[in-house]
Formats: structure tokens, sequence, C-alpha cells
């Protein structure tokens, strides 16, 4: 497809409840072609748009998004999604987060590190959490237990004071912003974890 080559491919993704799309699409500004969808981000497969936008998207093309969190929702998606897009020959553009730019040596060595840190944390959270599950269960508290540990409590709290959004730190966890909320805020049930 001769008028195809080096398109600048938009991609905007907003849940179905609480977001304003206008923010993104003037945030990408001019674009040849646009992906929009109002959608949880939780599964990419789900996501007939962007599964479209890589259907479509050819070598040469540049995808942009205003934030990598309107690409996926955990740091293994977003990693799986940049190896599809680079297997193309496409180009990555995050409007808000220029570093994670595919087609810079920068932003090569940040997603390089992010996929390190991603998988360290998977196996870091499962081995934390086979002790926190041993815990409760030796101390007869399984069924109302938090899911947060001490550890990823202060790990998210350092995350959080690094600058970090509480919105990606709760998504690397598996949890809801409220519950990592009241982690942070030693509310509910993490006040007498907090307590301990």
């Amino acid at each position: 497809m001769i008028g195809h080559r080096g398109q600048v491919v938009g991609y905007v993704r907003v849940s179905a409840t609480d977001q304003n799309e206008a923010r993104q699409f003037e945030a990408l500004g001019t674009v040849d072609k646009m992906f929009f969808e109002k959608v949880s981000g939780k599964n990419t497969e789900d996501r007939a748009q962007l599964q479209e936008m890589l259907t479509y998207v050819h070598e040469g093309d540049k995808v942009r998004v205003k934030s990598s969190d309107r690409l996926a929702r955990s740091t293994t998606d977003l990693l799986a999604l940049v190896e599809q897009l680079k297997a193309k020959g496409v180009a990555l553009e995050f409007v808000d987060n220029p570093a994670l730019n595919t087609d810079t040596p920068q932003g090569e060595f940040m997603l390089t590190v992010l996929a390190a840190i991603a998988q360290l944390e998977r196996k870091s959270i499962r081995e934390r959490q086979a002790e926190g599950i041993a815990i409760a269960k030796r101390n007869g508290t399984y069924e109302k237990a938090t899911k947060l540990g001490l550890e990823q409590i202060t790990e998210a709290r350092e995350r959080v004071e690094a600058g970090v959004p509480k919105a990606l730190v709760a998504r690397d966890l598996g949890v809801s912003r409220q519950t990592l909320y009241a982690a942070l805020n030693s509310s509910g049930l993490y006040a007498a974890l907090v307590g301990v």
C-alpha cells in the first residue's frame, strides 16, 4: 500500500464509565488514522479497536497514545504490545512520557529496564502472597486477609513518593485504587495490619 507508508496512527481508550476522551484526542494532535474505544483496559484481546489498530499498522508507521496506561493496564501487557509493534517495524510514541518512545535509544533502554522490573515484581509478588497466605492461615485470619501485605504497602508507598501514579501502582499490584488508598492511609482492614 504505497499511500499508507509512514502514517501516524492514534489510539484513544477511555473506560466505559468515568473518563472524557476529549483530552486524549487533543493531546494526540493531528494523526492520519484514529482508533477509539470506550472499554476497560483489562484484557487487550477484548479490545476490538486495539486489535484492529494492530492489524492496520505497517512498517514505518508510528502509533501515538497519550500515556502507557491508555494502551495497557499492566507493564506485562505493555511490553507484549511493544514487542508486537516492534516486530512489524512500527514505532510507539507516548505523548505524556516521551522517555518510553520506542524509536529512541533511551526509550529502548527504559522498556528493557521496565521488562526486568516487571519480571522481578511478578516473582516478588508471588513470593509475598505465598508468605502472607501461610501467615494468615497460621493465624486463622486467612478469610479476612487483606489484598496487600506490609512489604507491598511499603513498596507501593515508596513508588508513589517517587512520583509513580497511584493508578499505575494499583494496577501493577493487581488491586483497585480504593484498596491501594486504604492500604496507604492505614484504614479499614489495613488499620489492624499496619498496627501489628
